[in-house]
């Protein structure tokens, strides 16, 4: 399928790695113009040139962090025209409801609620002159079901899931679409990191500890960056325009819902 695409430029937040990365190569795959952006200048330029090099298509990279303001002034500078944002950050650190304080929580909502929104009222009153625009937030499967020892993740990310329930039906008649992708465990950093705390905890090795995460779910594996990118490609393509303010689920089939 053509995704009708080819030509158009993205931004992609968090993208030297992971899932940013996968929905990255994706993009370019299909010939769409990528800004990447990340904090570590070494590994994004280094993720940027196996892009270009697999794909002929142009690659910005801007080394900065996404969550200042700083960083976003400069990442949009350089960025010009976007056509499709997909915004992304890591999320906040786990523990325990009590551990948090109010600053644990201002830190979570910049990265994960109101770096997207900043972002999101930027771009998106161009793409409405231009008639086409596509926004793709990777939040988590922890908006449909919480996840106890991840309250900071929980609370920035559902929060953004209803600024983008009311603001996409906003902006869709200009064929502007706003989505959201809501990954369960997927082979990156992140599930190497979660693998890790269970291994040390229970005194298992690494493998050990990432077979039982797989018998729980249906699907028996973990996602990969490339599948999820996928995902996020479609949702950025033309013939996408009637999917709008929808929280998708990539997880394998973990997350038991029927709607």
């Amino acid at each position: 399928m053509d995704l009708g695409i080819k030509g158009k430029r993205a931004l992609v937040c968090a993208s030297s790695k992971g899932l940013g990365r996968g929905c990255a190569e994706a993009l370019a795959a299909e010939g769409v113009e990528v800004v990447m952006n990340a904090r570590g200048a070494e590994a994004l330029e280094a993720a940027a040139e196996e892009i270009r090099s697999a794909h002929g298509v142009t690659v910005t990279t801007v080394a900065a962090d996404i969550t200042t303001e700083e960083g976003r002034a400069k990442v949009l500078d350089a960025a010009g025209q976007i056509d499709i944002l997909v915004n992304n950050a890591g999320g906040p650190p786990p523990g325990k409801w009590t551990d948090w304080d109010r600053d644990d929580f201002i830190k979570a909502l910049d990265a994960n609620m109101l770096t997207p929104i900043a972002l999101i009222k930027a771009l998106v009153p161009g793409m409405m002159e231009r008639g086409f625009g596509r926004v793709v937030n990777i939040t988590s499967q922890s908006v449909k079901a919480p996840i106890p020892y991840l309250g900071l993740s929980n609370a920035a990310r559902t929060g953004l899931t209803g600024y983008v329930a009311g603001t996409s039906r906003q902006v869709a008649h200009r064929n502007v679409t706003m989505n959201n992708l809501l990954p369960g465990i997927h082979a990156t950093d992140r599930a190497t990191a979660l693998d890790k705390g269970v291994s040390e905890k229970e005194g298992i090795s690494m493998d050990e500890a990432r077979a039982r995460r797989e018998a729980t779910l249906p699907a028996r594996r973990y996602g990969t960056a490339e599948e999820f990118g996928a995902a996020c490609a479609f949702l950025c393509s033309a013939q996408a325009g009637f999917i709008v303010g929808q929280n998708i689920l990539l997880d394998g089939g973990g997350t038991n819902f029927t709607i």
